[in-house]
């Protein structure tokens, strides 16, 4: 099954500045994941966020929560996102059946929001390259137990062509000067 922008909507995880400095090549993680945002707000598909106990790690990247607005990202203290009672008024906004995940870490809140996702019957894409963790076992190991629990591993660029389909698009501009340089 391929992705369909008509039917998918961007969950990114706990993307937040007090954490990066300890996740290896952050800079990259912060570009994809905010290139992702991008392209999901130019083809108007909804975008979502959400901060791992902020009152003491701290907010999400600045720029990554401007450009998914503030208004739809919350704070909250369980690890996965669909369990936060923080978060319900996000998973309410949620009507999609596709979820995109990325962010960090990959074996804590990216696992367990993406395990509580595939639970209510969506169907989940963790794009691999736009996770990470501290270690690079936790997040080898957090992709083998998502495969293993059928959820769909993508990388960016294959979430921008399917959502895209054509090359003749001013998405595809945007999606292009992003991914594809």
């Amino acid at each position: 099954m391929m992705l369909e922008k008509n039917r998918a909507c961007l969950m990114v995880i706990d993307v937040q500045t007090r954490l990066l400095p300890g996740i290896p090549d952050s800079e990259t993680l912060v570009e994809r994941c905010t290139a992702l945002v991008g392209l999901a707000n130019e083809l108007e598909i909804p975008v979502f966020g959400s901060e791992q106990y902020p009152d003491g790690v701290g907010p999400m990247d600045d720029t990554l929560k401007a450009a998914i607005g503030a208004d739809n990202v919350a704070g909250k203290t369980h690890f996965s996102c669909v369990d936060a009672p923080e978060c319900a008024d996000l998973m309410q906004q949620m009507t999609q059946d596709q979820i995109v995940v990325c962010g960090m870490e990959s074996h804590a809140c990216v696992l367990q929001s993406a395990l509580s996702f595939k639970a209510q019957g969506k169907e989940v894409f963790v794009v691999a390259d736009a996770i990470a963790s501290r270690h690079a076992a936790d997040t080898e190991f957090a992709i083998a137990r998502m495969r293993e629990e059928g959820i769909k591993l993508v990388t960016c660029e294959m979430v921008g062509f399917e959502w895209l389909r054509r090359s003749d698009t001013a998405g595809f501009k945007t999606f292009s000067k992003a991914f594809l340089r």
